[in-house]
């Protein structure tokens, strides 16, 4: 009698589930870290200084660039722009090769 039953699916069409909604999903956010924090817990923390206990990374540390130094303005690209470019540099660089295997 607790046998399972798969539905027809007749009955399951006969089902209105238009009406029902969903909940939505509950997500935690977690505050992303800047630059800045970064660089400081970086220096703060000796445990950033080596790598599994054997890799010594302070001198890497000492060479990072500073963020003001990696920071570019957003460029946007045209396509057209682009390939011209690239295109007259490897022509030009086909024929300066061209004409030094002439001499």
């Amino acid at each position: 009698a607790d046998i399972p039953v798969i539905p027809d699916l007749e009955e399951v069409q006969e089902e209105d589930l238009a009406m029902q909604v969903a909940a939505p999903p509950s997500v935690q956010v977690n505050r992303v870290l800047t630059y800045h924090d970064l660089d400081k817990d970086l220096m703060k923390y000796a445990a950033f200084q080596t790598l599994d206990g054997e890799v010594d990374l302070k001198l890497l540390t000492k060479v990072l660039a500073p963020e003001h130094e990696l920071r570019e303005d957003d460029v946007s690209w045209d396509w057209d722009h682009v390939f011209t470019e690239v295109s007259s540099e490897l022509v030009t660089e086909w024929d300066l090769g061209q004409s030094e295997r002439e001499d």
